[in-house]
């Protein structure tokens, strides 16, 4: 049974995919922009009045109902064993960050050498793992939510820090979009921890940004990595350079 709040979060989202804004529909429903936007807000909606705007905005009522029904409660991370898999296959860790960034399988194929029996097997094989939900016609959606994280420092993370850490940095950062910095600090640990509250709220705001794009032509995106780490450090050959008796003001240990 599908919840009126799921069932406002798919309409939503389709009035987004069909570039309708609550001005457009309110004008479509003869209704002012605030009592619609007062009207979602509310969190519940009468059948009557879902059928009205699925009408005006061009919308199946049933498709809506079909994918509330299907929501799921997704998780921010998989199990240690799905890592596992994903990290011994760097086709199925390959396909799986595809997926991540909500890529079809055509245009996994244009980019990629696989064949398509081959991709096939491998979007199956992420269905099992529960990364994603295969559907006919080999489209999918994704099993996690949009907060997903590898595990610190778990399988997959050590592969990308085994053969992705330096050729990512090998690169001139320098493009339109790009960015590099390193800025050292001395702070107290509540200052560290607010700082690693606003990490987690700009990956949030890429997650936004990532979902609204998807509306794009593929041509009109790019793929970018954002890669950010933070933790109590000192370079090494700076360490080799400290006095014998200088007070150590560090509070964690350098160099992990």
């Amino acid at each position: 049974m599908s919840s009126p709040e799921g069932v406002l979060q798919v309409l939503r989202a389709e009035l987004r995919a069909a570039e309708i804004t609550y001005k457009d529909l309110a004008a479509r429903i003869d209704m002012s922009e605030s009592s619609v936007k007062r009207m979602f807000g509310q969190k519940d909606m009468a059948l009557s009045r879902l059928a009205q705007i699925c009408k005006a905005s061009g919308i199946a009522m049933e498709d809506v109902l079909r994918r509330a029904a299907d929501l799921r409660v997704h998780s921010d991370s998989l199990t240690l064993t799905q890592e596992k898999s994903l990290a011994s296959n760097p086709k199925l860790l390959l396909v799986a960050n595809c997926c991540l960034g909500h890529w079809s399988m055509e245009q996994i194929l244009e980019t990629y050498a696989l064949t398509e029996p081959e991709c096939i097997g491998l979007l199956a094989e992420l269905d099992r793992l529960g990364l994603i939900e295969l559907k006919p016609h080999n489209r999918y959606t994704l099993r996690v939510s949009n907060a997903f994280h590898w595990i610190p420092d778990g399988p997959v993370q050590q592969y990308f820090r085994d053969h992705v850490v330096a050729d990512y940095f090998s690169g001139r950062f320098d493009g339109p979009g790009e960015t590099l910095m390193m800025l050292p600090a001395r702070v107290s640990l509540p200052s560290a921890q607010e700082l690693v509250l606003k990490i987690q709220q700009l990956a949030g705001e890429l997650a936004r940004l990532h979902q609204g794009d998807r509306r794009l032509d593929p041509e009109q995106r790019d793929g970018f990595s954002l890669l950010i780490g933070f933790r109590s450090y000192e370079f090494a050959a700076f360490t080799a350079l400290r006095r014998p008796d200088a007070p150590d003001h560090q509070t964690g240990p350098r160099n992990r």
